[in-house]
């Protein structure tokens, strides 16, 4: 199989964002943003997508994490958009439910080339520590514009914001493995369209 990777650098006025991505790794990762919730957050992307996953950054986080955390979503979505290619033989679908004790989250992944972004989770909580919790759509939309993608993400239920942002970070992470996996019974691409 050829090696499905890439490489995303954008910097700008505000932030400076390189990423490294593998998609068909073992799920290490070194991430280093300068907001801890976030390399947490990613971190555990890398790992319950099985990616191999670098990132370094920086930002105006004086002004506030917002530029950062956009530009994260942004570099995030375009390595995935690179990696899978012409989606040649990928399952194109993906979907994950994923408990973190109380709280379930899912997401449903198309990798349709046409983006769109759905989300219907919400958190009591406003801030966990310093990270506002209203960043978190701003990424995941960053995210799937960039990938192309069709992204729903949802939460049946949960009460701690920082068990029910982890279960939707894993949900999405095991919803875009599931999307980008290899069907050897697919020729081309999966679309009556015969593209993607």
């Amino acid at each position: 199989m050829t090696k499905r990777a890439s490489k995303v650098h954008r910097k700008t006025t505000e932030t400076d964002v390189q990423v490294s991505l593998q998609l068909d790794g073992t799920g290490e990762s070194a991430v280093k943003t300068g907001i801890p919730f976030m390399d947490h957050m990613l971190s555990l992307f890398a790992k319950h997508g099985l990616f191999d996953l670098e990132i370094e950054a920086a930002g105006d986080l004086e002004v506030d994490d917002h530029h950062l955390v956009e530009d994260l979503g942004i570099c995030l979505g375009q390595a995935v958009k690179e990696s899978v290619g012409v989606k040649e033989g990928i399952s194109r679908y993906g979907h994950a439910l994923v408990p973190m004790d109380e709280a379930l989250a899912e997401a449903l992944v198309d990798l349709s080339g046409r983006p769109f972004f759905v989300y219907d989770v919400r958190c009591k909580a406003k801030k966990i520590k310093r990270f506002e919790i209203a960043l978190v759509p701003e990424f995941l939309r960053a995210f799937a514009f960039s990938a192309c993608m069709n992204l729903h993400v949802g939460l049946r239920y949960g009460s701690n914001s920082h068990h029910i942002l982890e279960a939707v970070f894993k949900a999405v992470s095991r919803a875009v493995r599931a999307a980008v996996r290899i069907d050897s019974r697919i020729k081309g691409v999966l679309s009556t369209k015969g593209r993607l």
